[in-house]
């Protein structure tokens, strides 16, 4: 009957230290730990360097996520410091310095139009809700009309 007891009773406190770990450890924490937040990177396809006053050039975007959450949007800022131009997305009316723009889509193309005959900088910023932003400076040198 001894040896009885003592199995009970390694059971009995065998199974009060696994309640007492599967409890500790679901008070620790209510939610499950869901990862929102995924940094990412920017591909941009290489453009030419040198423009012509009034010519046009395609700029493409890739914006490469670590993961995937469903509720992230991207969103678009540009200013330009040298030269005049202006960029838009597709055929929508061109985007204003500074403003806001929100990106449907993780691959688009940028279109770019020169309308100086100098050198012309501006940068792009794309950012997400969750606070991410990258940075892409482009440059172009004016060329004279062939």
């Amino acid at each position: 009957m001894k040896l009885l007891y003592n199995k009970s009773s390694i059971t009995i406190q065998l199974f009060i230290a696994l309640m007492f770990t599967i409890l500790y450890s679901c008070s620790n924490d209510n939610e499950l730990d869901i990862q929102q937040n995924f940094p990412f990177e920017l591909q941009v396809m290489p453009v030419p360097k040198e423009l012509i006053k009034g010519q046009t050039v395609e700029i493409r975007f890739t914006i490469i996520s670590t993961g995937n959450f469903k509720n992230t949007t991207y969103k678009l800022r540009y200013f330009q410091f040298d030269g005049e131009g202006s960029l838009q997305y597709y055929d929508n009316s061109p985007y204003q310095p500074n403003d806001l723009y929100e990106l449907p889509t993780k691959e688009f193309r940028l279109y770019y139009t020169s309308t100086s005959s100098v050198s012309q900088a501006f940068d792009v910023w794309i950012s997400d809700n969750f606070g991410n932003e990258k940075q892409v400076s482009f440059q172009f040198n004016s060329r004279d009309k062939e």
